[in-house]
């Protein structure tokens, strides 16, 4: 089976309780997952050095959570030839997270970041995992069995309902 290896950062550990869910759903489909704090503003040496050598230590994607101005995602995207995927966090210092938000989402063309809901590390974790998956049958697997098991949990809500 192949090996991939997703690198989960953020701009602060207060970010890790938003941040956990993509590690868990990375390590729930057997992903190497390698977590680090790498703040745009208060690090930019150590977000360079990273953004520039992630592709160089194998990883397969990059998933960037921050809060507030959110610039980490974007200046990691222009650093890396590797997918990045955003994650808005809404922070202690944040406007209802849409400063996050829009901070992730609105890049200028030539450099693209994949965007999730505000929160939504889980998603970011699904999206890397598919990324990973393109080229990788067992992993393929392991997503359809995934989504069955989605629909068997609604499945099981309907007919619930129904019951009552």
């Amino acid at each position: 089976m192949k090996t991939h290896k997703v690198a989960v950062v953020m701009g602060s550990t207060s970010d890790l309780p938003v941040m956990q869910d993509a590690i868990d759903i990375l390590k729930h489909f057997g992903i190497e997952v390698v977590v680090d704090v790498v703040s745009a503003h208060r690090t930019p040496e150590k977000m360079f050095d990273f953004g520039k050598s992630a592709h160089q230590n194998d990883f397969k994607v990059i998933i960037a959570g921050a809060g507030g101005a959110a610039h980490l995602p974007g200046m990691l995207a222009s650093l890396t030839p590797l997918p990045v995927i955003g994650v808005p966090v809404k922070s202690s210092n944040s406007i209802d997270g849409w400063d996050s938000v829009l901070s992730i989402l609105q890049m200028p063309n030539g450099v693209p970041v994949a965007t999730v809901a505000l929160n939504a590390a889980k998603n970011a974790g699904i999206l890397a995992t598919q990324i990973a998956a393109s080229n990788d049958k067992v992993l393929q697997e392991k997503l359809n069995a995934y989504k069955l098991e989605l629909a068997e949990k609604v499945s099981k809500m309907s007919s619930s309902l129904k019951n009552n």
